[in-house]
């Protein structure tokens, strides 16, 4: 029983998805574009990055299955609901209600995930912090409100 336990687990490993970082475009990216204090920045690396940005740092238990499958998912998860290496740039009424979401889910406590924070002790915000990032996060919205309103009335 033991020796398929074991053949079973060493086939698995075979069996990792593939640990990809697409390139980051030069200027693109969150931090590029809107560059926030050095203390946000310290914040959104540690406690975003890894799994809503194009730079993720995987560790080393992200190459052994089942682990790496979970990873994978989830890491493809959160780029999809939020890339901050593809910030949108393009629709301002888009950014603006991503800002307000951003804040909204450290706010509440949703982000960074709970599940996350196990494994990544560097990520847990304070209350301090994530008032902040929430208070930078409302007046980036309130940016890009103001001025897209200021260009209609134009």
């Amino acid at each position: 029983m033991l020796g398929i336990f074991g053949a079973v687990f060493a086939g698995m490993l075979l069996i990792n998805p593939r640990l990809t970082n697409p390139p980051v475009q030069p200027g693109k990216d969150l931090l590029a574009s809107n560059t926030p204090p050095a203390e946000l920045v310290t914040i959104l690396r540690n406690s975003c990055y890894d799994c809503h940005s194009d730079e993720t740092k995987w560790p080393w238990y992200s190459h052994v299955a089942p682990m790496s499958w979970w990873l994978v998912d989830h890491v493809e998860s959160g780029r999809k609901h939020l890339n901050f290496s593809q910030w949108p740039h393009g629709d301002p009424r888009k950014s603006a209600r991503r800002w307000r979401n951003m804040g909204e889910a450290v706010a509440d406590g949703e982000m960074p995930m709970p599940s996350y924070l196990k494994g990544h002790p560097e990520a847990r915000l304070t209350a301090e912090q994530r008032d902040e990032f929430v208070k930078w996060c409302d007046e980036q919205a309130d940016r890009i409100r103001n001025s897209t309103t200021n260009e209609t009335t134009r």
